[in-house]
C-alpha cells in the first residue's frame, strides 16, 4: 500500500474526486478509484472523501492506493533511442517497424508499450505513470516522437500539437531527380476509392478529400536518386508519400505508392497498414513548446542506416545543399 499526494490544478477545480484521480493515475479507471474513495481511503484537506465529493483549486488529496491498476499498459523490455528526458517529457528516435500505439492487430510491442516499461522503472509502483503519445508516425517511418509522463504536459502538448504550435520537417530519399530546387505541393488528400482500404489518394477520386500542403525541397542529389527535406503545412495521412508519389517522385522503398498515384499493390487487410518493408522517410526536425517550462525547445535526429540502404548507400551525407 503506498500513500499518494496531489494538489487539485485550476482546470480540474470542480470535478469529481475520482474524476480527478483518474487524470494522476492514468492507467486507473475512475470505477476503481472511485470504488477506493468509497472504501474510506481518500482525503481532502485532511478531511475523509467520499466517492460523490468535488475538489477544487489548490485542495490537497490523499490517497490509499490498495488496489493495482485496472488498465496498464502491458510493459514491453524492449528500448528505444532516447534523444531527451526530464520529469514531464520524453522524445524518443523511434526505429521503423515500431507502431506508435496500440492499434488493430498490433496491442503489444508498440512504442507506447517500451515506454510503459521504461516509466516502471522510474517509480516506485508499477503502472504509478503512463505514456501519452501526443502524435504518431507510420509504422514504417522512423525519427522524432515526444511523448508525455504526466497528464499535465499530456493536456498541454495536445492542445499546442492541435493549434499548430509545433514545427517538423522530414527527409526523404526520392525516386528520380526533380528538375526544381523546391516545390509546394497543395492536392486535397482523401481516401483511396474502393474498398475500406487504409490507402490514401491525391486522385480527384479521393473519398472525403482534404486540403493538403507540402513543402519539398531537394537538399542532394544521387543519379537516381535524391534527398529532400519535406515541412507539413496540414496533417493528412501518409502525406508525404502520397504527395511525393503524384507528382512522379515516389519515396524509395514505398510498397504502396508508386509514381503518378499509382498503386503497387492492395493491402492484406484493413486497419493499420501491414507493411514489413521500411520506406526511406525519417522525422528528422521537431520543435514545440515544452508544455511545463514554456520554453521553446527543438531537435534533430539523422536517418539511420537502413533509411540509406534503400538507395544502396552506405554512409549517411551532409544537409548541405548540393546538386550533381
Amino acid at each position: 500500500m503506498s500513500t499518494l499526494e496531489f494538489i487539485v490544478e485550476r482546470y480540474l477545480s470542480g470535478v469529481r474526486i475520482d474524476s480527478f484521480l483518474s487524470k494522476h493515475l492514468r492507467n486507473y479507471t475512475s470505477w476503481r478509484l472511485h470504488r477506493m474513495v468509497s472504501q474510506g481511503l481518500a482525503r481532502i484537506d485532511d478531511l475523509p472523501a467520499s466517492a460523490g465529493d468535488r475538489v477544487f483549486t489548490n485542495q490537497r488529496v490523499v490517497l490509499k492506493l490498495v488496489e493495482p491498476p485496472d488498465k496498464l499498459l502491458e510493459p514491453c523490455s524492449g528500448s528505444v533511442p532516447i534523444v531527451y528526458e526530464d520529469p514531464w517529457i520524453i522524445v524518443v528516435d523511434k526505429p521503423a517497424g515500431l507502431v506508435a500505439h496500440p492499434v488493430g492487430d498490433f496491442q503489444e510491442g508498440t512504442l507506447s508499450n517500451v515506454l510503459q516499461g521504461h516509466l516502471d522503472r522510474q517509480s516506485a509502483i508499477r503502472g504509478l505513470l503512463r505514456p501519452g503519445v501526443v502524435h504518431r508516425l507510420d509504422r514504417m517511418t522512423s525519427g522524432l516522437l515526444v511523448a508525455a509522463k504526466e497528464h499535465l504536459s499530456h493536456r498541454l502538448l495536445s492542445i499546442d500539437f492541435q493549434q499548430g504550435k509545433l514545427s517538423k520537417s522530414y527527409r526523404a530519399l526520392i525516386e528520380g531527380n526533380p528538375h526544381w530546387e523546391s516545390r509546394l505541393i497543395e492536392l486535397p488528400i482523401g481516401q483511396y476509392p474502393g474498398g475500406n482500404s487504409v490507402l490514401m489518394s491525391a486522385k480527384p477520386g479521393a473519398r472525403n478529400a482534404r486540403p493538403a500542403k507540402t513543402r519539398v525541397s531537394v537538399i542532394r542529389r544521387f543519379g537516381a536518386y535524391s534527398l529532400v527535406e519535406c515541412v507539413l503545412f496540414t496533417g493528412r495521412n501518409h502525406q508525404i508519400r502520397v504527395h511525393l508519389a503524384e507528382i512522379g517522385y515516389p519515396v524509395a522503398g514505398d510498397e504502396y505508392y508508386a509514381a503518378f498515384g499509382a498503386i503497387r499493390k492492395a493491402p492484406r487487410f484493413d486497419g493499420e497498414e501491414p507493411t514489413e518493408e521500411r520506406h526511406a522517410l525519417h522525422a528528422a526536425s521537431l520543435g514545440f513548446l515544452h508544455p511545463i517550462l514554456r520554453q521553446w525547445i527543438h531537435f534533430q535526429t539523422e536517418p539511420p542506416a537502413d533509411f540509406w540502404q534503400l538507395a544502396s548507400l552506405s554512409v549517411p551525407v551532409s544537409d548541405s545543399r548540393v546538386s550533381g
